[in-house]
């Protein structure tokens, strides 16, 4: 069992990424104010122990912000998650994949894209399953494998 660490929405596209306790999120959108809503990549999660191993192998502090995810969650690993469902609280995820780290990791700190590359320490995508709000300090975790709700078998 983990739980989740922080929360960021981010207002618009290469937008700052705004802390925040609580965040309402909604079905087959997303988190209800941040830029990317609808398709597959609806909600970004990172793991804080793979983003302290990531820092770590950079050998300098970063902001967790400059990851640009929107939940960081401690207590759970995402490595080889991929079809996997995330509870965060009262709200389903469906993990579609690991989130490739990008250029602007290197904008934020030269080398932290390249830090990011090994073990899906740049986190995981997915789908929002359920309406709901989630809060800095709710429960998360993997549901069960081969139980996968058929909402998410698309």
């Amino acid at each position: 069992m983990g739980e989740i660490a922080a929360i960021w929405i981010k207002r618009f596209k290469g937008g700052p990424m705004d802390p925040v306790t609580t965040a309402q999120l909604v079905a087959g959108r997303g988190l209800v104010g941040n830029a990317d809503q609808g398709r597959r990549r609806q909600i970004t999660i990172i793991d804080e122990a793979a983003w302290q191993q990531a820092l770590y192998d950079l050998g300098e502090p970063v902001d967790p912000r400059a990851r640009r995810a929107n939940v960081m969650l401690r207590g759970i690993e995402l490595e080889k998650t991929r079809g996997r469902i995330l509870q965060l609280g009262g709200v389903r995820i469906h993990i579609y994949g690991e989130t490739t780290p990008c250029y602007q990791m290197d904008e934020a700190r030269r080398g932290l894209q390249a830090a990011l590359k090994p073990h899906w320490r740049a986190g995981v995508f997915g789908e929002v399953l359920d309406d709901g709000v989630i809060n800095v300090g709710d429960e998360a975790w993997l549901a069960e494998e081969g139980r996968t709700p058929s909402s998410a078998r698309r």
